[in-house]
């Protein structure tokens, strides 16, 4: 199998995987509902949605929403290009992973900020609905006004911290309060793969241009 056909088939599965979760969460669950996984309770599906970017972080009200989403469109073409290039550079097929994530997870936001407004009602909020696809009386949203579903919750500590600790002491704590989905999952791990093991990426071409003059200079 030729890599492209590889990249292309990672990042259609990642897509597959991410929007049949999301789609089974926001018709299934309503907005709020926990499910342990496993019966561990510092591992659950949690549905939430947000307006802005990863991991539940917001941007801007209405204004801010439609600028990151026409952001993404931007940066999901530029990545496409890229990998474009990389293809026809015969790129490592580690390096081409990283960036087919990286695109697969912002393809994924995007689907939702596109059209989810469109195809689903608004999800009740601690009720015992749930979200409609395809309403007769039509979506929650416009075109890239849609939210992004997250359902991914890993709180790996939950106590009331004592007294004496400081500032905030009493406070009930939770370690890693984010709650994401497949597609920042991906993003997140693309982004490591690059840095932890393709950090010669960032200096291969000026590193290459060295090689290249050293060889032109040195005498035969």
């Amino acid at each position: 199998m030729k890599k492209v056909h590889k990249i292309g088939l990672l990042i259609f599965a990642v897509l597959l995987l991410d929007q049949a979760l999301k789609i089974w969460v926001k018709t299934h669950m309503h907005y709020g509902e926990e499910i342990y996984l496993l019966g561990l309770r510092w591992a659950r599906l949690h549905f939430v949605e947000n307006n802005g970017m990863a991991f539940g972080l917001s941007f801007g009200g209405e204004f801010g929403k439609l600028a990151l989403s026409l952001f993404r469109i931007l940066a999901v073409t530029f990545l496409g290009y890229y990998i474009h290039l990389l293809l026809k550079s015969n790129a490592s097929m580690g390096l081409l992973v990283s960036f087919a994530l990286i695109l697969a997870g912002a393809l994924g936001n995007i689907i939702d900020s596109a059209f989810y407004g469109l195809i689903f009602s608004e999800s009740p909020y601690h009720s015992t609905g749930t979200a409609q696809l395809f309403p007769p009386g039509g979506g929650y949203a416009g075109f890239l006004h849609g939210k992004v579903v997250d359902m991914f919750y890993f709180p790996l500590i939950e106590t009331t911290l004592p007294q004496w600790f400081p500032i905030w002491g009493g406070e009930y704590f939770i370690f890693f309060r984010p709650v994401f989905n497949l597609a920042d999952s991906a993003i997140t791990i693309g982004v490591f793969n690059l840095l932890l093991f393709h950090r010669s990426f960032f200096s291969g071409e000026l590193g290459e241009r060295k090689e290249s003059t050293a060889q032109t200079e040195t005498p035969t």
